[in-house]
């Protein structure tokens, strides 16, 4: 007879609902889901207009081509796609990322790229090479809210630097570095989303890229760059990656999923040698080896398709939503009000009035069939209460134009009711609550 062991081995920190819950390790405390994460299952509701999620809008990928292309990987691969691989990607693959950063005057060697399930995989693995519990990690504020999780995950400290309109404050992150150094405080790395960021959407200037390279090299910091968006821009002249101009002191992360699809799950970091070996073995501890088949089909895709003339359509898709969307926000919202405009990428950061609360706000919000990000979740320890990011990628122009009338009903309404009762005190909890699967 087989024997339960909860029974058998019974936890006296545990409950009904989860008896193992003495059991995690302290690396799982963090691991919760927020009240807002529970809206969105609302909020996905067919008539609720979602200017909450980051999911690219794939209508315009050529799908009779890529099932063609999947196809000819089954039967002219299928010995080797449908087996095992190697944990640092195919040779070929890591080419023709190559190839693809190239567009943006990175020189780079396959052999410094791992490929990975997307670039939040990279981003874990860099986090699980360097960062014990108790090391410090700087990030922007805001920054991406998947990365505050992963870095808590690992039990770093979280620090933010600040950001402007034209990206983060150089004079800030050496003051923040200079204090740190006079604790005797040592810090892993700068993690940065440069380029049309999520979720403020703004882009470091070029020559505050020069100065925090300038910076981050004086203080011996690794630069983590993430940078799926770049090649996403509507407006304006391309900005050189910090990876450009600085190969010993960064490691870059690229992404398939918003110039593709997030269906593949491909990604990359490109990594100094010996950072790319350890990369790799924690690949191999993680997930032993990568998807042949998805990796295949990719390649194919980048050899056979016209990928640079699609990744121009979709800059045409987008920018209509983004103009869809700023042109909305300029009719409609009320003073008080800011906003970036973004040249690039697939978000605006909003600025509320004094006393208006986005977090608080937003149940009412999804009463009204709308949905938004609340800024806290982008900060961590606390911070962004009079923020929202509004996400224009995947709606339609009509549909973004919907959304921004009842979000700015919605706030019409709070504003009434702070101005009768005074402003909304924002609630204590922390930022980098967990998000809903479709807010990247």
């Amino acid at each position: 007879m087989s024997v339960d062991p909860r029974e058998s081995q019974p936890n006296p920190q545990g409950s009904r609902l989860d008896p193992y819950v003495g059991s995690y390790a302290a690396r799982a405390a963090g691991m919760v889901a927020s009240e807002v994460r529970a809206l969105f299952a609302v909020a996905s509701r067919p008539e609720v207009v979602s200017l909450a999620g980051g999911m690219p809008n794939i209508s315009a990928l050529p799908l009779d081509a890529l099932g063609e292309l999947a196809q000819q990987v089954v039967v002219e691969q299928g010995r080797t796609a449908l087996q095992y691989g190697s944990a640092q990607g195919d040779p070929v693959l890591r080419q023709q990322i190559c190839e693809v950063m190239a567009l943006e005057e990175i020189d780079a060697s396959p052999d410094d790229v791992i490929v990975t399930v997307g670039s939040q995989q990279a981003l874990d693995l860099v986090t699980k090479v360097f960062v014990d519990p108790g090391d410090v990690v700087l990030t922007e504020g805001p920054t991406y809210v998947t990365a505050i999780n992963t870095f808590a995950a690992y039990q770093a400290r979280i620090e933010h630097v600040p950001m402007d309109e034209d990206g983060v404050v150089p004079e800030a992150l050496e003051e923040r570095l200079a204090e740190l150094a006079r604790q005797g405080t040592r810090v892993k790395f700068f993690y940065t989303v440069p380029t049309f960021n999520n979720p403020a959407g703004v882009t470091l200037a070029p020559e505050r890229r020069r100065r925090v390279l300038e910076i981050c090299e004086r203080f011996n910091l690794l630069v983590i760059e993430d940078n799926p968006y770049g090649l996403l821009r509507y407006e304006g002249e391309p900005v050189r990656p910090l990876r450009a101009d600085s190969e010993r002191n960064v490691i870059y992360l690229g992404s398939f999923s918003k110039t593709l699809s997030p269906g593949f799950r491909i990604g990359w970091a490109l990594a100094p040698s010996a950072v790319r070996d350890k990369l790799v073995l924690a690949a191999e501890s993680a997930m032993l080896s990568h998807s042949n088949f998805n990796q295949a089909i990719v390649g194919r895709y980048l050899a056979t398709q016209p990928w640079p003339e699609q990744i121009k359509e979709f800059n045409e898709m987008y920018r209509a939503r983004r103009d869809a969307m700023l042109a909305s926000l300029e009719a409609l919202m009320p003073s008080g009000c800011t906003w970036t405009r973004p040249a690039g990428g697939f978000f605006v950061w909003a600025t509320l009035p004094e006393g208006i609360n986005a977090k608080a706000m937003l149940p009412r919000a999804v009463n009204e069939r709308v949905a938004y990000v609340p800024g806290t979740g982008f900060y961590y320890g606390g911070g962004g209460q009079r923020n929202m990011r509004l996400s224009f990628c995947y709606p339609s122009p009509e549909q973004i134009r919907e959304g921004v009338r009842r979000l700015v009903g919605v706030l019409e309404s709070e504003i009434e009711l702070r101005d009768t009762f005074g402003g909304v005190p924002a609630p204590d909890g922390r930022g980098g609550e967990a998000p809903a699967p479709d807010l990247p």
